[in-house]
């Protein structure tokens, strides 16, 4: 799945479009590498994302192409 969708569907980053910037402005890394809008990321690959104030480490754990709201936060795990 791309980390932009992956992003929105986890409800991480609340759009699409957002984290699509988020990506282009090269504060999401997938792995330790900069990733770009088309990332494919799998289960066990670790995320890391600068806010404007803070940051945000996680693991994925599962990318399902449509998810519930209530499902979305067991998607990933928080490691920082």
């Amino acid at each position: 799945m791309r980390i932009d969708k992956y992003l929105k569907n986890s409800r991480i980053i609340k759009r699409r479009t957002v984290a699509k910037e988020a990506c282009e402005q090269g504060r999401i890394f997938v792995n330790d590498k900069t990733a770009k809008p088309g990332t494919e990321v799998k289960p066990g690959d670790e995320i890391f994302i600068q806010f404007g104030n803070g940051s945000l480490r996680a693991r994925v754990t599962a990318t399902p192409s449509t998810v519930r709201k209530e499902d979305a936060a067991g998607m990933y795990e928080v490691i920082e």
